[in-house]
C-alpha cells in the first residue's frame, strides 16, 4: 500500500481542488481528509457519515465549588493565568488552560480533577465516489489537531488494508504546523501544489525543508502558472536544485472555483477538459512511487 500526500506551503494554492480531481482518477485508492482544522473535502465528495466517533485527547482543569476550600493555591501556581475568581469562587477559564496538572498537584482537598477532553470527531464515511472518504472535524479552540490526524491516518490504512486497495491519497494542511508534520508521517511519496507568487514559492520552500527532514521524495504542481512568469521561473529553478519534479503546470482557470462553488473535482465539472489532465498527473504519481 502507498500512502501520497498532497500539501501545500499556504492556503489558496488549489491543493485541495487537485487532491479530489486525483481521488476521480486514481484506481484502487480512498482518500483521508486530514486538514482537521478547516476541512474542506468533504464538501465535493458528499460523504454519508456512516462511522462517526468522538475523539478524546488532552486535558483541562476542573473545580468542584462543593470541595473547594478557597485557598488559592491552585490560582496561586498557574502559570497560564486560567484560575480566576468569578462570582464568589475559583473558575477554570478553559481556552487559557493548558491542561498541565499543577493545580491539580497543589489542590489540599481534592477539589480539582483533570478530565480528558472530547476535542473533536473522526468519520469513516461512503462517498459518491464509490469509494472511502476517512475524514474528521476538530472543535473549535482545541488543540490535538496532530494526534486527530495520526487517527485519520491509522483509519485510512486499516481501511484500505481490509479493502485491498493499493493507494491512500491524503489531503493535507496548508502550512507546516503539527497537522502537516502528522500528515507527513509514514507517506511514501509528497505531492507540492504551489502558485506562482512570492509568498507561494517562500511557503513551497519552507514545506519542503520539513518534507526533507523526513526522508520523503517530492513531486509538484505548480498551479496558475501563468499568472506570474518570473516567479513561475523561480519556482521551476528552485525544485531542479532540489530534485523536485514537476509533473504539472496548470494555467490559470476559473473551473477551479466554479467547480468548488457547485461541489464537484474539476472532473466532475468539466470531464472533457479535466480528466485526461489528471489521469495524466495520475500516471506520473505511479511512476515515481514505482
Amino acid at each position: 500500500m502507498k500512502e501520497i500526500v498532497i500539501i501545500s506551503g499556504k492556503g489558496g494554492t488549489g491543493k485541495t481542488s487537485v487532491a479530489a480531481a486525483l481521488a476521480f482518477v486514481a484506481e484502487k485508492s480512498l482518500m483521508a481528509d486530514c486538514d482537521v482544522d478547516a476541512a474542506d473535502m468533504h464538501l465535493i465528495l458528499k460523504p454519508d457519515h456512516k462511522q462517526a466517533q468522538d475523539f478524546y485527547s488532552g486535558l483541562k482543569a476542573e473545580i468542584d465549588p462543593a470541595k473547594c476550600s478557597f485557598c488559592g493555591l491552585c490560582k496561586e501556581v498557574c502559570r497560564f493565568n486560567a484560575i480566576q475568581i468569578k462570582h464568589g469562587v475559583f473558575e477554570v477559564d478553559f481556552l487559557a488552560c493548558e491542561g498541565c496538572g499543577y493545580c491539580f498537584e497543589v489542590c489540599p482537598v481534592g477539589a480539582i480533577s483533570l478530565p480528558q477532553q472530547n476535542v473533536g470527531q473522526s468519520f469513516i464515511s461512503n462517498t459518491k465516489l464509490g469509494a472511502s472518504l476517512v475524514h474528521a472535524r476538530l472543535g473549535i479552540g482545541a488543540d490535538n489537531s496532530g494526534k486527530l490526524v495520526a487517527k485519520v491516518k491509522k483509519d485510512a490504512k486499516r481501511i484500505a488494508g481490509e479493502d485491498g486497495l493499493e493507494y491512500v491519497l491524503v489531503d493535507g494542511s496548508p502550512g507546516i504546523g503539527c497537522p502537516v508534520i502528522s500528515s507527513l508521517s509514514g507517506a511514501n511519496l509528497v505531492v507540492f501544489v504551489t502558485e506562482p507568487s512570492l509568498s507561494g514559492l517562500s511557503d513551497l520552500k519552507r514545506v519542503w525543508e520539513l518534507t526533507k527532514r523526513f526522508g520523503i521524495h517530492g513531486v509538484c504542481v505548480i498551479n496558475k502558472a501563468d499568472l506570474n512568469s518570473g516567479v513561475s521561473s523561480q519556482i521551476r529553478e528552485f525544485l531542479g536544485r532540489e530534485g523536485i519534479g514537476v509533473i504539472a503546470e496548470i494555467p490559470y482557470d476559473e473551473d477551479f472555483s466554479r467547480a468548488i462553488t457547485q461541489g464537484q473535482s474539476l472532473v466532475e465539472y468539466d470531464p472533457q477538459k479535466w480528466k485526461p489532465i489528471f489521469a495524466k498527473i495520475w500516471e506520473q504519481i505511479k511512476k515515481e512511487l514505482s
